[in-house]
């Protein structure tokens, strides 16, 4: 019987050019088939080229006797054939291909040209009878029970093992799924505490980036490097307490604070005598008067973290002071101003506690500009010099960042040319030479301060003194200052004031 094909197995050129066979008895067929029709071909060429009674004539015979054995075998085997049959056909190929040898064998000498030789020719013949008897008549004779038994019993068994494996292979799928999917829950959970981290640490930031307070950095009058802590209102609320002698330790001083003041605890220092005689006690929480929603309250962690404590103490004056004490011994900070009364005090140290972590730092040197929005929601600038004094203002508020970033711009570009002329009591101006952009105009107010204003040649007044002075010489030397500082300042942009 044919055999079957495997699925995977190749067809070679034979399913290239004609189709994908069954089984590999129609592939031998159609080769053995062929092979006949060209052995029949070379026979037939060769009679032609020989002459009669002749070895060459004889093996012309030969190939020509060949080809009928090899194409019948060839057609006959491609047939779905039981066993028996296809080797009864290749029993007569080759009885069929003996009684031609023994023709070539005997040919000439021993051949009879009248009636050949019977036994010859016999052999041949039985050969191709047994061919033609396994394509025709063995196929109705032969019982396929048996041999389909065993077929089907070859193919259940192959159903079978192909069942085992595929059950085997889907069985580890299933478990490596399981795994897959521990793996991606445990991810998940993974992802979910990430995520939760993540949002705490953008609440964190969001919080810190509220900070409303900023650090500058300046040289005091002595020449020594010194910070402060500036609230956008203006306020001062913490000063370095200390020169230092060089820029960077003022800001490792700073930086110590913005590490310490967030969980520092409070001591009220009693003074019974003088403060060289104080005693440390511990004040306990704040009182009513003191609590503010907006002042963040340490963690008890935090409190732990910090090597620093704040020290509130009433000072020879008879005010309420505070300063923040390294545990080295060292005031790293303190209040820069007196209190009136001690919840006013610790209201300030809230303050330190609510800015000092997050808050940056402006290096005035030794002016800076700041633009900022009041508690108003009205942007505004102010040009500050680096002994805290506000050199400068917007005078006016502006619905946006943007049109206050160009008024600032205006008074830079037009400060320093701008001339002064002093204002009449009758509120116009004088003549005056000098830059016909703007014009810094000098007046006395209803108080009998002196002032000033920078007027635009359209009229608007893009800036003025934010204060009085009390001299006209002094209103001269703050206009000096604003056109000798304003060009060159940097401009930062701060949180809106509260």
């Amino acid at each position: 019987m044919a055999n079957d094909r495997q699925s995977g197995s190749p067809g070679g050129l034979y399913e290239q050019r004609i189709g994908t066979p069954t089984t590999d008895d129609e592939v031998n067929g159609f080769w053995l088939f062929g092979f006949g029709v060209l052995l029949g071909l070379a026979g037939v060429l060769l009679f032609f080229l020989t002459e009669s009674a002749t070895t060459a004539r004889g093996i012309a015979y030969a190939l020509a006797a060949l080809a009928p054995p090899f194409i019948m075998l060839g057609a006959v085997i491609r047939f779905p054939l039981r066993r028996a049959g296809t080797f009864i056909g290749y029993l007569g190929t080759t009885v069929s291909v003996l009684g031609v040898v023994w023709f070539v064998n005997i040919f000439p000498d021993g051949w009879s040209t009248a009636s050949g030789e019977p036994a010859v020719i016999a052999v041949y013949g039985i050969g191709l009878t047994l061919i033609g008897l396994a394509g025709t008549i063995v196929p109705l004779l032969s019982d396929p029970v048996y041999e389909d038994y065993e077929r089907m019993q070859g193919e259940a068994a192959a159903a079978t093992a192909e069942r085992d494996e595929t059950s085997a292979e889907l069985a580890s799928t299933r478990e490596e799924l399981d795994a897959t999917e521990s793996e991606l829950s445990a991810t998940n959970e993974e992802l979910s505490e990430t995520e939760s981290a993540l949002e705490a640490a953008r609440a964190e930031t969001a919080a810190l980036r509220g900070s409303k307070a900023r650090f500058e950095l300046f040289e005091d009058a002595g020449g020594k490097p010194r910070w402060r802590l500036r609230h956008r209102n203006g306020n001062v609320i913490a000063t370095a307490g200390q020169g230092y002698s060089s820029r960077g330790k003022a800001q490792k001083g700073l930086h110590s604070v913005r590490r310490n003041a967030l969980g520092a605890g409070i001591l009220r220092i009693e003074t019974p005598v003088a403060e060289a005689e104080a005693i440390a006690v511990d004040d306990g929480p704040e009182p009513a008067d003191a609590a503010d929603p907006n002042v963040a309250v340490p963690s008890d962690d935090e409190a732990i973290a910090s090597k620093a404590t704040f020290e509130l103490f009433e000072d020879a004056g008879g005010e309420w002071r505070w300063r923040l004490r390294h545990d080295n011994g060292n005031i790293i900070s303190d209040s820069g101003e007196g209190y009136a009364s001690k919840s006013n005090a610790k209201r300030a140290l809230g303050r330190v506690r609510e800015h000092v972590a997050a808050a940056d730092y402006l290096r005035v040197d030794p002016t800076a500009f700041e633009v900022f929005r009041n508690a108003g929601g009205e942007w505004r600038w102010r040009l500050i010099h680096e002994n805290g004094n506000v050199l400068a203002d917007s005078g006016e508020g502006y619905s946006s960042r943007s049109k206050a970033r160009q008024g600032l711009d205006s008074v830079q570009s037009n400060a320093a040319e701008a001339a002064l002329e002093a204002v009449g009591d009758d509120g116009v101006a004088g003549d005056a030479d000098g830059n016909p952009n703007a014009t810094f105009e000098l007046y006395e107010d209803a108080a009998e301060e002196y002032r000033w204003r920078l007027r635009h040649r359209n009229g608007n007044i893009i800036a003025d003194s934010g204060e009085g002075y009390a001299s006209r010489s002094n209103a001269v030397e703050g206009v000096t200052g604003v056109k000798a500082n304003a060009p060159g300042a940097e401009a930062e942009t701060v949180e809106a004031e509260e």
